[in-house]
């Protein structure tokens, strides 16, 4: 019987590694962020005239994060826009609270999404790496931070 128990508590403990592994994958992106995440100290806010300074300082990574910061300000309006929408249909129909504040989040989250692919399109996104000048720019702001 305790072999049993050894024995099932490897089997979870395999099957846990197995899934941890398999999301890490999947949400592999999300290291690019950690050392900028999981710090002592966190970095300050940036204002937009921070952004536009490493803009104008970067020619390769600068277009990209204004480009990636536009279609962020098209999925806003989008998710607006879904949101009262959404909503304002359900309180024409039901007068129902509970369901017009269930249709405003989900409103919103689909507008969001369907924003965020119109500028995916728009904008082209897909034919640049946005996250790469994320990452530049949180560099660049720990540098200037950190005074190096």
């Amino acid at each position: 019987m305790a072999e049993d128990s050894s024995s099932s508590q490897s089997f979870l403990k395999r099957h846990w590694e197995g899934y941890k592994e398999f999301w890490g994958e999947r949400f592999s992106f999300l290291d690019n962020y950690s050392r900028f995440i999981k710090r002592d100290k966190p970095l300050p806010s940036w204002s937009d005239s921070d952004v536009e300074e490493f803009i104008a300082s970067d020619p390769l990574h600068g277009p990209t994060l204004r480009t990636a910061r536009e279609a962020a300000k098209i999925s806003a309006v989008g998710g607006i826009i879904g949101a009262v929408s959404t909503a304002g249909v359900t309180w024409k129909y039901s007068r129902s609270l509970h369901g017009t504040a269930l249709s405003l989040g989900a409103g919103a989250v689909f507008g969001w999404t369907f924003g965020q692919e119109v500028a995916n399109h728009w904008l082209q996104l897909y034919r640049l790496d946005t996250m790469a000048a994320q990452v530049k720019f949180m560099e660049w702001w720990q540098n200037k931070v950190e005074g190096q």
